[in-house]
This record gives C-alpha cells, sequence and structure tokens, in this order.
C-alpha cells in the first residue's frame, strides 16, 4: 500500500528548530546522552546508545550516532509526528530536507574568515591549498550517515517490539531480493553498494597530502614546542589526532622511537615507529613544563599551556591548528596530517604497502592502496611536465639525413650528435 499521507508537505517553507540537544556526561557507561526539548532523557536513544556502547562502539561513535538522531528528532517535532509513527513518508521527506536545508551553525566571535569555516566562500578554492571551502548545506556523507543511523535506530527497535514493525529507512529493493555481494570474485575489489533506498550515492575522495614546502610553512608558524612536537608525531606515525592526545607518559619509549596509542576502530594498544625530531621537541616541551604537570606513568603526556593545567582535549588541539592556518590563510585539517603521513610512506619504495597498512591501522589494504592515486597537484605538474617536452621536441631542428655512402653513427660521433 502506497501512502499518501504528506504527499503535500511544504519542505521549502518547513521550519526545524534547534530543539534538544546531545550532552557528554564524562562517564563511561554513558558517555553521551540526548535531551528534549524540556531538558528530559529521551528512552529510546538512550537505549539505542546502550547497544552501540555494549557492541564495543567508541565514544567518538556514539556521539557521531547521537547527532544524527537528534537532528531526526527535531524533523520530527517541526512536522508533529512521534518517533514510532514514523513512516517512509517522514522518512522520504527527511530525507529531501537534509540536503536542501541550510545548516544552523552557532557564530563565534572568534572565527577566522578564512577557511573552511566561512559560509560565504562556499565553493571558493583556499588559495593557498586549493581546497574548496566548506558549503553551508550538509555534505553528501553525512546525510549517508544520518540513513545508516536512523536504519540501525529502526532495526533495533523493531527487534525489541518497541518501534514500527515497518522500518520507515528502508533497503534498496533492488538489494532486497538477492544476497549481497553475491558470486563476487575474490580477486576483485569489493564494489560499493546503495544499501539505502534513501540514501544518497557518496563521491570517493582522494586524500589530499600536504606538499613539503607548505608543510614546512606550516610548522614555521607553530608557536610552541607543544605545537611543534604534536604535529612532528602526527606528521611521522600517521596516528589520528585523538590517538595522540589519549597517549599517557608511560606510552613514550624515546629509546625506541615508539609510542603506544589506543586504535580508535578495534581499541587495542600499538606501538608504531615516530621520527626521531618528534622526540626532541617532546623533550624541550617536558622541559618547559617540568614541576607544572603531574608526574606518573598513567598522566597524560598533552597539557594546556594555559593555567590551570588541563590535559589537552581535541577542540583546544583544534583551535591550535586553527590559529597555525590563520598565519597562512590557509585550511588544513588535523587529518590531514594523517594523509600526509601515509602519502609519504606510500611513496617511499623501501616500504611496502602492508608496512604502511600496518603503521596506519588500516582494516583492509584497498584503504591503504587509496594513497597510491595521484592527487590534482601532481596530475597537473605531470601533465605540464609533458606539454613542454612536447614543445622541445617540436622545435628541436631534425638533422637532415645524410648523403648516400655515409654511416650515420660515424657522422653522429663526428658532429656530436645523440644517438
Amino acid at each position: 500500500m502506497i501512502e499518501s499521507e504528506g504527499q503535500g508537505r511544504d519542505l521549502a517553507d518547513l521550519v526545524v528548530t534547534r530543539v534538544g540537544r546531545l550532552v557528554a556526561t564524562g562517564e563511561q557507561a554513558e558517555p553521551y546522552r540526548m535531551l528534549d526539548a524540556d531538558g528530559a532523557v529521551v528512552e529510546p536513544t538512550a537505549v539505542f546508545l546502550r547497544e552501540l556502547l555494549a557492541a564495543g562502539r567508541s565514544a567518538a561513535t556514539l556521539r557521531s550516532y547521537g547527532m544524527g538522531l537528534l537532528r531526526w528528532w527535531r524533523f520530527l517535532r517541526a512536522v508533529d509526528v512521534d518517533w514510532n509513527r514514523a513512516t517512509r513518508v517522514e522518512a522520504r521527506d527527511f530525507s529531501c530536507w537534509i540536503q536542501l536545508t541550510v545548516k544552523q551553525r552557532r557564530l563565534l566571535s572568534d572565527r577566522s574568515e578564512v577557511g573552511r569555516g566561512d559560509v560565504s566562500a562556499a565553493g571558493v578554492p583556499n588559495p593557498v591549498t586549493g581546497k574548496l571551502a566548506l558549503g553551508d548545506r550538509y555534505a553528501p556523507a553525512t546525510v549517508a550517515h544520518s540513513e545508516t543511523v536512523l536504519r540501525g535506530f529502526y532495526d533495533f527497535h523493531r527487534d525489541a517490539g518497541t518501534g514500527p514493525i515497518l522500518n520507515p529507512f528502508p533497503l534498496d529493493a533492488s538489494r532486497r531480493s538477492r544476497r549481497a555481494h553475491a558470486h563476487h570474485n575474490p580477486m576483485d575489489g569489493w564494489a560499493r553498494e546503495r544499501l539505502g533506498r534513501y540514501r544518497p550515492k557518496v563521491p570517493q575522495r582522494i586524500p589530499r597530502a600536504i606538499p613539503d614546502q607548505l608543510f614546512n610553512d606550516l610548522f614555521a608558524a607553530l608557536p610552541s614546542n607543544r605545537d611543534r612536537a604534536l604535529v612532528a608525531f602526527w606528521i611521522s606515525t600517521g596516528v589520528r589526532a585523538s590517538e595522540l592526545l589519549g597517549t599517557r607518559q608511560c606510552d613514550i619509549d624515546p629509546g625506541q622511537h615508539l609510542i603506544t596509542v589506543v586504535r580508535k576502530g578495534t581499541r587495542t594498544a600499538q606501538q608504531v615507529p615516530a621520527s626521531a625530531d618528534a622526540f626532541v621537541w617532546l623533550r624541550l616541551y617536558q622541559e618547559e613544563l617540568h614541576g607544572q604537570i603531574p608526574r606518573g606513568r598513567t598522566q597524560p603526556v598533552w597539557w594546556t599551556l594555559r593555567l590551570p593545567r588541563r590535559p589537552l582535549n581535541y577542540h583546544a588541539a583544534h583551535r591550535m591548528f586553527e590559529r597555525a592556518n590563520a598565519v597562512l590563510g590557509s585550511d588544513w585539517t588535523l587529518h590531514d596530517l594523517r594523509h600526509s603521513a601515509a602519502a609519504r610512506m606510500a611513496h617511499d619504495p623501501q616500504l611496502t604497502l602492508s608496512d604502511v597498512q600496518l603503521v596506519m591501522g588500516h582494516a583492509h589494504l584497498s584503504t591503504t592502496e587509496i594513497y597510491l592515486t595521484p592527487n590534482k597537484n601532481e596530475v597537473i605538474a605531470g601533465v605540464l611536465a609533458h606539454h613542454a617536452r612536447t614543445a622541445e621536441q617540436r622545435e628541436k631542428p631534425v638533422p637532415s639525413p645524410p648523403a648516400p655512402g655515409y654511416d650515420p653513427k660515424t657522422l653522429s660521433v663526428l658532429f656530436g650528435r645523440t644517438l
């Protein structure tokens, strides 16, 4: 049966207000909690997040899922539909709305006008990095992630008997009649398939690495030894920003040039090698704060420079990097350092791709292979060099053939021609 309710809903004039919020509790048993407009806990989402936590998902995953659920809850409030009364009409309208709406941003007085946060420059490439400034709409990856979150949310409540019998976010009809990856050749790669009916196509992005000269300029713009040590570790190890910020003093082994990090996905501890320069900057930073931070094997390595001293979190490190970008007018991100480290290692002929995979912590080798793909700047430089060689060959005079009876090799030696 085809639902007709909501066919005439005007999404252009729909006003979705910022009601409810996702709060961090600081508790391991419940890292994040979603509150409604009255400040009460939204129990259906709390049960679902607890299920994810039991499945071993990290706090960062719970936060991303919670934000996806919060957007859905705000939309349902705007259309005046309860979560357990939502149908595929609401799911369809939400999928259209999230692709068309303008993101509601919290304006910060000290936010830089240069870079990816400048909405007025949406679609304009940064003059330093060449990146397109982020627009005022949700990216396709965010829309696809929301569809995944909500389909899993309703699957969970359907199985528990607390939600609708029919999932408002169904699988694609072309997929329901056959098994996923049926008759897949193990020698071929895995094709990206559309799982959800309302899941948009997400373009595959080539990771962007920071060129060496631009990285040198960025490193020179860092104001403190702590910041230089952080960036030196990120660019030499390729670990994620949160993984490095979570290191303790017992995780640093300067003698072996190793640091131990807890991987984001598997939550396992892994030793990764770092450059000697990174440990030099680390030692300088430690000497500056000697006697000002707690000592102990389980104490954090990274602390704020401002008083009172607190463990450095991701948002503070992100702001540090934004200030360095503002000096250069660039819009590099902390994750670009991870991409740059992977690209440097992948292009080293002395390192195998499996070595790079292990250091980067990739689950599949196909993920590491992406870094072998040349980026836009490399392709442009190669094609321009090709045009220059072609023009040089056209302008080079072609010697006339020798008269009959003369050996061409003898004439080449006599007149210094290249064979």
